[in-house]
């Protein structure tokens, strides 16, 4: 195979159980200079914070013609190596200990390896021609006999019983990257599960399953699960077409309590706990469908339709963008609408998940003091950074996006008759700005863009304000207005007898070692200025609670008056009587079976 950068990589993980990844990096002449400089990246994309792998990395050695040279370390994420020979090869050898289990990182244990390149390799970023970066790149992979890879990367040689870079007994495997950002969205997770392979409209996929515990899955939830990326494929197929892009791998990690996925060009790592793989469990198995979906639009919105400021990425420092409430909130919502279109999920499925989603709308007032585009431009500082006050005056781009593109897409097929609605506008926008569409006239999209192409649709002549309204401005979307629409309602959960006779907190609580703790506040709780996060509730009107069970139905039939509250405050015990208010009536509930929009809207597109 071809080599073309001079820059080349190899991975041993036959060292598995020690949770070390050995790592060799080759760079070879021309040098521009007599230092050369690697670098982690420092971002990962798609997700918007900035982390340190140099933490996890130890042993490190250069070398040229077999004999150490001098390295110093330089600032937090590099190494500054001096070159000795300007004719001979640079190789560093380091360890990544790889206990950080995360779709983010990477990650070794006696049953696999999952590496993710911005977390495992340095990079050349002075001493060589930049330009060198962006040219084909080899990546070897050893590793212990018997386990098959998964990557998207694509495979040009294989060999069994050789030795690793440490000497171990391996079978090897080579792979090709052409050029720098495809090197680094090239994860592999290699395992000794059978890579299992299905062919949908022409195009293979491939998916790959590791459980932390090692616990076995049950093959006919596996089979079913793969029947419905089936559905949900040919879904995406027939909104998009069959796209030319190569194999598409879903690595499917399963744990006891992690939850999280990130997309690849050609692949996603998803993460969820196991119990979405065992019969019974349906709320769960839901959850996979839809995180599997989202992760499967990122193909196109996100890795392909990209914000312009992120054709070329900057992995070492925050790249910011206004737009997140379009490339998350809009994939949440098309995902999960796939997912009902294809019949991977029900309607009900669906109700069950919105209800879910307007609960997590209604407890929470952020919408007053943050807009979406503030949201998706501070997600640094934000989302990512959260504190038991976040809900107070900060809104997930993800969940406020969602909701708002559900708005703009109830009134766009409104005006249009029905002919159109955003996941058109979605398709339209790939067609002109995408990476890899054959006739887009400028690669990259900003907000005007996305204005522009929605006002210029049939029935979206008008809608430029709305959209402006939707993105900028600080209040919560009209939710109810848009499921009227489709013949839906909202109503509260809570009949009109409970809500009467039930005394409210207003505080979100989680049980403890048989205590109840206050995790965070909801909208206008009445006790928002006197207990605080991480407060324990101890007793109401001198009765003891353990669980937050019990103390609802102590609630539930408790004068709102004059209540005793007994809590501890960083240690201390304290009493205070105070006026409850009744429960408030949040209307998170959907009624009504829908009308003909409704049923349109939610049938499949394949024809």
């Amino acid at each position: 195979m071809t080599d073309e950068s001079g820059v080349s990589f190899a991975i041993d993980a036959t060292e598995c159980s020690s949770r070390y990844l050995h790592v060799r990096v080759t760079v070879s002449p021309p040098f521009t200079r007599n230092k050369v400089t690697l670098k982690f990246p420092r971002w990962v994309p798609g997700s918007y914070f900035i982390r340190e792998p140099m933490q996890y990395l130890t042993g490190i050695s250069c070398k040229q013609n077999k004999s150490d040279v001098k390295f110093n370390r330089k600032s937090v994420d590099s190494v500054e190596i001096k070159v000795n020979d300007l004719d001979a090869d640079i190789v560093v050898e380091y360890k990544i200990l790889g206990i950080e289990l995360s779709v983010r990182s990477t990650h070794i244990d006696s049953g696999h390896l999952h590496m993710m390149p911005p977390f495992t390799f340095l990079l050349p970023t002075s001493g060589i021609e930049k330009e060198r970066m962006d040219l084909t790149h080899k990546i070897t992979l050893y590793c212990p006999r018997g386990w098959t890879p998964a990557t998207q990367l694509s495979t040009t040689k294989k060999a069994i019983n050789i030795n690793s870079i440490i000497g171990n007994d391996a079978d090897s495997f080579t792979f090709q990257a052409p050029n720098r950002d495809e090197l680094l969205d090239g994860i592999i997770e290699t395992n000794q599960n059978p890579n299992i392979s299905f062919e949908v409209d022409g195009r293979n996929h491939i998916l790959k399953l590791w459980d932390s515990g090692n616990y076995p899955t049950d093959q006919k939830m596996v089979d079913r699960f793969v029947g419905d990326m089936k559905k949900i494929i040919r879904e995406y197929h027939a909104l998009f077409g069959v796209p030319d892009w190569g194999d598409y791998v879903t690595v499917l990690q399963l744990t006891e309590k992690s939850r999280g996925g990130l997309e690849h060009m050609n692949s996603q790592t998803s993460m969820l706990p196991r119990i979405c793989l065992i019969d019974g469990h349906d709320d769960e198995y839901r959850d996979l469908i839809s995180l599997f979906s989202h992760e499967y639009m990122h193909q196109w919105n996100v890795k392909r339709l990209r914000p312009k400021n992120f054709i070329d990425y900057d992995l070492q420092q925050e790249i910011h963008t206004d737009l997140l409430w379009w490339f998350e909130g809009c994939t949440s919502w098309l995902g999960d609408m796939l997912c009902v279109r294809s019949g991977a999920w029900s309607e009900e499925d669906w109700r069950k998940d919105m209800e879910r989603k307007l609960s997590r709308h209604t407890i929470r007032n952020g919408s007053n003091h943050e807009s979406l585009a503030e949201s998706s431009h501070d997600a640094w500082i934000h989302l990512y950074r959260s504190h038991s006050f976040s809900r107070e005056i900060q809104i997930s781009y993800y969940l406020e996006g969602e909701l708002a593109i559900f708005c703009i897409d109830a009134e766009l097929r409104k005006r249009s008759k029905g002919k159109h609605g955003v996941c058109d506008l979605m398709v339209r926008l790939c067609e002109k700005y995408a990476i890899g569409y054959p006739n887009v006239s400028r690669v990259g999209i900003d907000y005007q863009d996305i204005r522009r192409e929605l006002v210029n649709m049939e029935g979206g002549r008008n809608l430029g304000l709305y959209l402006d309204q939707l993105i900028f401005e600080k209040s919560a979307p009209d939710i109810a207005k848009a499921l009227d629409f489709y013949g839906l309602k909202l109503k509260s959960k809570v009949s009109k007898e409970i809500q009467l006779s039930s005394s409210w907190l207003g505080l979100n609580l989680t049980n403890k070692s048989n205590k109840v703790i206050v995790s965070s506040h909801q909208t206008d709780s009445p006790l928002r200025n006197l207990i605080m996060p991480g407060d324990e509730l101890v007793a109401i009107n001198k009765v003891r609670i353990k669980d937050v069970k019990s103390m609802k139905n102590l609630l539930a039939k408790l004068d709102p008056s004059n209540v005793e509250l007994c809590y501890t405050h960083e240690g201390i015990v304290k009493i205070d009587k105070i006026d409850l208010r009744i429960e408030p009536e949040l209307k998170n509930k959907l009624d009504g079976k829908g009308n003909k929009k409704w049923h349109s809207y939610i049938s499949s597109r394949i024809t």
